[in-house]
């Protein structure tokens, strides 16, 4: 099975380890689905599963199991995948340098940028702490 040439930033792994060690499957894996769409191309969800699917293949990130189903792993062969935490979004950000941006909203005289998708952290149920009563 051919590996996709993913780069996974620093940040999407700090974000990726901690969704799977706080998950209720912290020997499981971040399984990460991409799929074409969207205005800038992409459209992501991502699931914390004990075990890959069938046809998913396994990216090891610093140990930690990424599973790609197949189309995911075409989508992403050259992007840079990271984690942007900032005032107007939160959540995976993906940059394909080979792809151009979305023509949404520039002009034609203006260099197209690469494109880039954002996939929301917003609807996760975060657990709430654990408490004593003594």
């Amino acid at each position: 099975m051919i590996q996709p040439n993913v780069t996974v930033t620093p940040a999407a792994e700090k974000f990726i380890k901690r969704m799977v060690r706080f998950s209720e499957h912290p020997s499981g894996g971040f399984r990460l689905s991409v799929s074409p769409g969207g205005c800038s191309g992409y459209n992501s969800e991502f699931t914390v599963v004990p075990a890959a699917q069938q046809g998913d293949s396994e990216l090891l990130v610093n140990g930690v199991k990424v599973f790609l189903p197949a189309e995911s792993r075409l989508m992403l062969d050259g992007v840079t995948v990271d984690f942007a935490d900032t005032p107007t979004q939160s959540g995976l950000t993906f940059f394909n340098p080979n792809a151009a941006a979305c023509g949404c909203s520039t002009s034609g005289d203006s260099a197209a940028a690469p494109a880039q998708a954002t996939v929301s952290v917003a609807s996760i149920a975060r657990r709430p702490p654990v408490t004593s009563s003594h």
